[in-house]
């Protein structure tokens, strides 16, 4: 039920050590040099508008595959509570059959042509996705569009697909991370539209119907608010006259009466906790407001959770870890897991630690979180140049594995024109980590982190030992001298 918004990196702690003299010589001439070298082989991206505003953008990186899709602005923050869910439903109802096409001749269509296709709904976003050999590409274009603008919504096909969903609720309320996140959401945006979830309460997936569905639709699948994003053996001239043909007639506006509210969601700090003592250990987020993509520093707040680290105590490469987070969970072994994140959205974000954690007493729950408050305040006080060096390295590492292959490169295509409205190449990005400087740092941490509202939510065993919010709200400052 979830997409690209929440960024997780997970860094290998087993790196070869060099003196502390050594990194600080080599640091940043090497990671200039490397930076420069990958970013001279990526191939350029194709931009073009069609006549109706939906962009079309290619990357053609070559081989025998292609992934192509559309990504659309719109998600479950567009929803009001009374629909909460159509979204997420309406992806389901996609592969159900359209005019052309019934569910048995869409999956055997796909199947014949050896391809791969799949959806997913998140908070802001839609995606129909394809993966398919080179000389498929025509025919998964025309098949996308189908699947998005001719599905026919039968009521018989609604009726089978909610129970569907019911079931698939259960297993995301087994998945505790996703509960966690959800509950973060709900107490970090109350009454606001990023509290709601993408899959919608169970009162609502009851009710939907196809009227429902077909009028989201008609609202919010509009050209503007629409990318064609293909990577690998693709030609932009010919996905472009693809696009013209198979979406040249998606409207530019929804018809009237089909208006829609995007009300801001404002960050406030509270908390939620459910006890639950037969559950092994504690799972909870703590979370700061983090920054909006377009936020001039959001580069700056991912190289703030490379530095913190992931510590896994089942890991035997922790006692090589240099992060000080890290190393501490490593001594005090307070925590199970510990994961920073960098979520972002148009608007807002959360910047904070995703904990699993077995706390048999106060003393354990004090000693975890003043480690984890502690380190994400020091980033407030400064960063060494061989931690800053570390820091930059492991977050390049993981922006380049998130685009390494077709499907993530045309993720990143579609994600980047619909928030920043342009395809930031891959030169610019490694460009813009390799600027930022210790002080930069310090200026974020301080901006996000000092004396800030936290949001807090858990769910697990012993939860009793964790403090109030005043008491993790405290955790946010030192008395400076």
């Amino acid at each position: 039920g979830g997409a690209a918004a929440r960024v997780f990196f997970l860094f290998s702690a087993m790196v070869p050590q060099l003196s502390r003299l050594a990194q600080r010589r080599v640091a940043r001439p090497a990671a200039r040099a490397y930076s420069s070298a990958v970013a001279a082989v990526q191939p350029p991206t194709h931009v073009a508008t069609m006549p109706n505003q939906m962009r079309v953008a290619t990357e053609s990186t070559g081989g025998d595959t292609a992934t192509l899709g559309v990504w659309i602005d719109t998600g479950s923050r567009y929803e009001s509570d009374a629909t909460n869910g159509v979204a997420h439903f309406l992806e389901h109802m996609s592969f159900k059959g359209t005019a052309k096409r019934n569910t048995r001749q869409l999956e055997m269509e796909v199947e014949n042509m050896g391809g791969h296709l799949n959806a997913y709904t998140s908070r802001e976003q839609t995606v129909y996705y394809a993966k398919v050999l080179k000389q498929d590409v025509p025919r998964a274009v025309e098949l996308l569009s189908d699947i998005l603008l001719n599905s026919t919504f039968s009521p018989a096909a609604v009726e089978n697909e909610r129970q569907v969903i019911l079931r698939e609720m259960e297993e995301v309320e087994s998945q505790i991370e996703e509960v966690v996140f959800d509950r973060l959401h709900e107490v970090a945006y109350v009454g606001t539209p990023l509290a709601r979830t993408i899959l919608g309460p169970t009162e609502n997936i009851n009710s939907i119907t196809a009227d429902d569905i077909s009028r989201y639709v008609k609202t919010h699948y509009t050209a503007p608010r629409m990318v064609l994003a293909a990577a690998g053996a693709v030609e932009h001239d010919q996905v472009l006259d693809l696009a013209s043909e198979y979406f040249g007639g998606v409207p530019t506006v929804a018809p009237a009466g089909h208006d829609y509210e995007n009300h801001a969601s404002l960050f406030c700090g509270a908390d939620v906790r459910d006890f639950k003592e037969d559950m092994p250990a504690a799972n909870f987020a703590l979370a700061f407001e983090g920054l909006k993509w377009t936020d001039p520093d959001v580069f700056t707040l991912m190289l703030c959770q490379s530095l913190l680290g992931t510590y896994d105590k089942k890991s035997s490469n922790m006692q090589y870890a240099t992060a000080p987070m890290v190393l501490a969970l490593d001594k005090y072994k307070v925590a199970e897991q510990v994961q920073p994140f960098c979520t972002c959205y148009n608007d807002t974000g959360l910047f904070g630690v995703y904990v699993t954690a077995n706390l048999d007493s106060y003393d354990d729950y004090s000693t975890l979180f003043q480690i984890l408050q502690d380190e994400m305040l020091a980033l407030t006080q400064g960063v060494s140049d061989e931690d800053l060096a570390r820091g930059k390295a492991q977050l390049k590492y993981n922006l380049l594995q998130q685009m390494d292959g077709t499907s993530p490169t045309a993720e990143e295509i579609g994600r980047q024109l619909l928030t920043f409205g342009r395809r930031m190449n891959l030169a610019e990005t490694l460009a813009r980590v390799d600027d930022i400087t210790a002080a930069d740092v310090k200026r974020v941490a301080d901006k996000v982190c000092w004396d800030q509202e936290v949001s807090f939510a858990a769910i697990g065993s012993n939860l009793k030992y964790i403090g109030d919010i005043n008491s993790l709200r405290r955790g946010t400052y030192w008395n400076r001298v």
